[in-house]
């Protein structure tokens, strides 16, 4: 099973020279957004298109999917 990784979007901000507060401010997110994506949770398509906006960036420079890696017993 694959799941969303929003590892690309932490990179985009790192070459940005930008922290995850300067996101929140420039594509009007809130808090609990920017928790949820540190914890890979989903978010809408509608925040996505606003972060992809205020970084000037393609949807692939925020997020990707990635193989689960199952948890050893």
């Amino acid at each position: 099973m694959r799941h969303i990784s929003y590892m690309p979007l932490w990179h985009t901000l790192l070459n940005k020279n930008m922290k995850k507060e300067d996101l929140r401010i420039a594509a009007g997110l809130t808090t609990n957004m920017i928790a949820n994506m540190g914890k890979n949770k989903g978010i809408s398509m509608e925040t996505l298109e606003k972060i992809c906006d205020a970084l000037q960036c393609e949807i692939t420079d925020v997020i990707e999917l990635v193989d689960e890696v199952p948890e050893k017993e």
